[in-house]
């Protein structure tokens, strides 16, 4: 419980401060954002009734009818007063009235460990969507505070890795429409697909009244909330803004995916207070790259959609020019950082854990160093730093295969039965005289002691002892 409340004391702050930030620019931040749409129309019905889908975790079934009944009917309400009134038309109002009677359900009906769950489910819900807005606030600043981004530096260094963003690129435009219309699902619904694997892996909590140690959307929340401060270390826009059309009068040149960029000494470049800097590292692989970590203890067709969605992520982010390759490397070092940090967290923190997390840490922070101030060298020499870059990525997804494998392991062991040892009686069997004594008090009512205060030990009007 303590924990908790200081989490959400500090989530709380955190929310306060980038709503204050936000208001320094001219803009609302998370909490006003979130707070209108308990009346206003809001800006995703589906990423609402997602936030109540996860509160609803807690409630039995029949609670969870109620609950969707009651959302449809506030939202068809408000459907009925907005096409009266000319506003603007949208759904959602009622999911979030909802999520937040759960929480007032919480506290004025229940007690103990029945409120402590319920608020729980609203937390959850709650941040699922303040974390949206969060994000969202969190890219108007960098654009806003960066006025110059670093893309020159990731392309250069990206020679070493043969410049993956155009190749994919020239390749999703030889096979378009097909291939871009399926990617541009994937990549637009990745959110989807964590949720259902998020409420796949929350599904007996209702039944338990106990939410699991770690689960797929601690990590999510995690991510977006630490990676979007990377943004502002090191801006980048990405190959389609710096280098393609999308750019505009602010692109250096309108070359990508068709012609590579020169190798040349480079500067930061000038760039709109409107493009949010949100390359490095590539958060749609780390949330892709957790997806199919989680996905991984699913049915068969469960693991096969994470990697569905694993593989469609990466090749969307390069082949719409949203990333560079060195991007997407950082994003994966940066994900299984954030994920075992987060399984410490819940299982204990032990040793493989703990250089683990050094050892991402560390890489990380190699290859934003190096993409910043070595990439001229980067591209004069492919042959070394691309198997470099690709070794050293390699060696931590390594270490946490290892590392996750070995705590499964210890995990499981833990929770098998302790086998008897040969000769020692079952705890369970109680002797004769326990088993006689239990007889005479379901007879008598009373509890024989042994003593007597009786002169004549045949006595049968003995008084046990009092103790």
């Amino acid at each position: 419980m303590v924990l908790w409340t200081a989490a959400g004391v500090v989530t709380l702050g955190f929310l306060v401060a980038l709503e204050i930030v936000a208001r320094g620019y001219g803009f609302s931040g998370p909490i006003t954002e979130q707070s209108r749409e308990v009346i206003f129309a809001p800006e995703s019905g589906p990423l609402l009734y997602g936030g109540l889908a996860l509160t609803m975790v807690v409630l039995t079934w029949r609670q969870r009818l109620i609950a969707l009944g009651i959302a449809a009917g506030v939202d068809v309400v408000f459907f009925l007063v907005r096409w009266a009134l000319g506003a603007d038309m949208n759904f959602g109002n009622g999911a979030l009235w909802v999520v937040l009677g759960v929480a007032v359900l919480g506290v004025t009906r229940r007690t103990g460990q029945e409120r402590l769950l319920l608020l729980k489910g609203t937390g959850l819900g709650l941040l699922l969507v303040a974390g949206h807005k969060t994000g969202d606030t969190w890219l108007l600043i960098t654009s806003k505070t960066r006025a110059t981004v670093l893309d020159a530096y990731v392309a250069a260094a990206d020679h070493a890795l043969a410049d993956p963003s155009w190749l994919v690129g020239r390749f999703l435009n030889a096979t378009a429409p097909v291939s871009t219309g399926i990617l541009h699902v994937v990549y637009g619904q990745l959110p989807l697909a964590a949720a259902l694997v998020g409420l796949y892996q929350l599904r007996r909590v209702a039944v338990e009244r106990r939410f699991p140690a770690h689960h797929l959307v601690r990590t999510f929340l995690v991510i977006g909330l630490f990676g979007p401060a990377i943004y502002m270390i090191f801006p980048v826009v990405g190959p389609i803004f710096a280098y393609g059309a999308d750019g505009g009068a602010w692109a250096t040149a309108n070359i990508w995916p068709d012609i590579l960029p020169p190798v040349t000494d480079p500067q930061p470049i000038p760039f709109d207070g409107i493009t949010p800097r949100n390359c490095m590292p590539s958060l749609h692989t780390a949330w892709a790259v957790t997806l199919f970590i989680h996905s991984r203890d699913g049915s068969r067709a469960m693991r096969w959609a994470g990697t569905f969605w694993l593989v469609g992520t990466l090749t969307a982010t390069l082949g719409f020019g949203y990333h560079y390759g060195a991007d997407l490397l950082a994003g994966v070092v940066f994900a299984l950082t954030i994920e075992t940090a987060m399984r410490c967290s819940a299982h204990g923190w032990d040793r493989a854990g703990v250089r683990l997390v050094a050892l991402g840490t560390a890489v990380f922070a190699a290859q934003l160093a190096s993409y910043r101030w070595l990439p001229t060298e980067m591209a004069a020499r492919p042959w070394l730093y691309g198997p470099l870059l690709l070794l050293v990525t390699g060696a931590v997804i390594y270490a946490y295969v290892r590392t996750a494998r070995t705590a499964r392991t210890a995990r499981d062991r833990d929770r098998e039965p302790k086998a008897d040892v040969p000769g020692q009686r079952p705890a369970m069997e109680e002797p004769a005289e326990a088993a006689e004594a239990a007889e005479a008090i379901r007879v008598t009512g009373a509890a024989p002691t042994g003593t007597d205060d009786s002169q004549d030990p045949g006595a049968t009007d003995a008084k046990p002892e009092l103790v």
